[in-house]
């Protein structure tokens, strides 16, 4: 998981994320960063996310929790 919020950290151009970090609350957080995210699940763990499957996601737990569930899917 640590790599994963590295890159997410990368994407919303922050020193760091953290598990409980809830992302809406990053200025960047916005319709770019989760085209960005979605590209980095896609390439980096095989999973397609589409950007309604988000809606649902509030902290970076939320999202590693929901890219486990569809990798195992």
């Amino acid at each position: 998981m640590n790599e994963f919020l590295q890159k997410l950290a990368g994407i919303l151009e922050v020193e760091a994320v953290n598990e409980g970090d809830d992302l809406k609350a990053f200025p960047s957080w916005d319709s770019l960063a989760v085209l960005s995210v979605i590209a980095m699940l896609d390439s980096n763990y095989g999973v397609n996310l589409r950007a309604a499957d988000f809606q649902t996601v509030k902290t970076a737990a939320d999202l590693w929790n929901l890219v486990q569930s569809k990798k195992t899917a």
